[in-house]
């Protein structure tokens, strides 16, 4: 089996596995308690959230630890919407996000009386600075935009964006959960109030996340209960895998800052390259504006859910959803104006830090062979 599917989800880093045992062993307690037991787990949250922080360049006490990006995201529309709704009800976001941004934002539209605009990426995925600057009016309070897009790979020019919303008073949010452990993510240096990250997608377990909310931030908490996070999100923490996600964290700015994302981008590029070789494929998405592992591509005559029934040692996944045996294509090239007739066939390939060049080699005599 070769796993190129790293941007739905990663494998636990076996360093990752040995750092959480004790927490699922002896180190049980819990951080609320005030006996040694109780200190020791509160001890190691702090520890992992400085170890977040220093990852993205934040201070300890601007992270809060949840069960995942979609938790994150839905905090920022649910609960730092909500703390401005005094200052405005419009909230600019992309019609490239993830389905955790999206109806989030429609549910504040539907239900409490916010307007939500969608701006449009162009033919590459690039959603232009200019054109969110457009749908900027009176009442804007938020505009959301994610770094990088989990189909296309296509990073966003966040640090324009931003100082564009920085100028006109306006909070700014993005969701890199994609980006993160792949490229290096400075929030100082991208300018953002809010950033979204997701433990999955880090070599960390499901079920842990956590989300950057600048100092001065208004902000009411989406989770009410006991007060833990700073009362900024209730209910006991979990300790194990806020541990987990501290130490990816560390490994993944380790290998950044050795530059092992250029061994991926080697290892894409040389997989696109043969397959351009061998085979009728069109790329979708910024080539340079890229993640270094993501390829997103579509094969002519076929449907992605086609392909990838041709080849079941290689897991991947198509850009399209599959309702009623109809046959769609994905949102996101629907979005860039990619025809139906080509985007149908639209497959994303995703390398992770695991992958070998034999693997890469192994791949494409696999689907040249199968789909000529």
């Amino acid at each position: 089996m070769i796993y190129l599917d790293y941007n739905a989800t990663t494998p636990v880093f076996p360093e990752v596995k040995e750092a959480i045992l004790p927490y699922l062993d002896k180190a049980f307690g819990n951080p609320s308690c005030i006996y040694s037991l109780g200190k020791e787990a509160k001890e190691a949250i702090e520890r992992a959230r400085e170890q977040v922080a220093h990852f993205i360049n934040a201070s300890p006490e601007e992270i809060i630890f949840t069960s995942g990006g979609t938790e994150s995201n839905n905090t920022v529309f649910k609960g730092i919407l909500w703390a401005l709704r005094e200052k405005g009800r419009h909230v600019i976001t992309t019609q490239i996000e993830h389905p955790s941004v999206v109806n989030p934002a429609m549910f504040m539209m539907m239900e409490l009386g916010f307007e939500v605009s969608f701006v449009p990426p162009d033919s590459e995925g690039v959603v232009r600075p200019e054109e969110v600057e457009k749908a900027i009016k009176k009442g804007t309070v938020l505009i959301s935009v994610m770094h990088a897009n989990n189909e296309t790979g296509v990073i966003q020019p966040i640090e324009e964006i931003a100082k564009i919303a920085r100028e006109k008073g306006i909070f700014f949010h993005t969701d890199a959960a994609q980006s993160l452990g792949k490229i290096m993510v400075d929030v100082e240096k991208l300018g953002v109030d809010l950033l979204t990250i997701a433990g999955h997608k880090l070599y960390a377990p499901k079920g842990i996340g956590a989300l950057y909310i600048r100092k001065g931030t208004p902000f009411v908490p989406f989770i009410h209960g006991s007060g833990q996070e700073n009362n900024h999100r209730a209910g006991t923490e979990n300790v194990t895998f806020i541990v987990a996600l501290g130490k990816a964290c560390d490994l993944l700015k380790e290998k950044l800052e050795k530059k092992e994302n250029l061994r991926l981008a080697k290892l894409r590029d040389k997989f696109w390259q043969s397959l351009c070789d061998k085979l009728e494929v069109v790329r979708f998405g910024h080539p340079q504006y890229c993640l270094p592992n993501t390829l997103f591509i579509g094969f002519k005559g076929l449907s992605g859910h086609e392909v990838l029934q041709k080849l079941p040692e290689i897991c991947a996944s198509t850009g399209a959803a599959c309702q009623s045996e109809k046959v769609g294509i994905s949102n996101i090239l629907l979005a860039m104006g990619v025809a139906p007739s080509v985007g149908k066939g639209a497959v994303r390939f995703s390398l992770g830090y695991p992958t070998t060049e034999e693997e890469i080699d192994e791949a494409v005599n696999l689907i040249t062979e199968r789909l000529k």
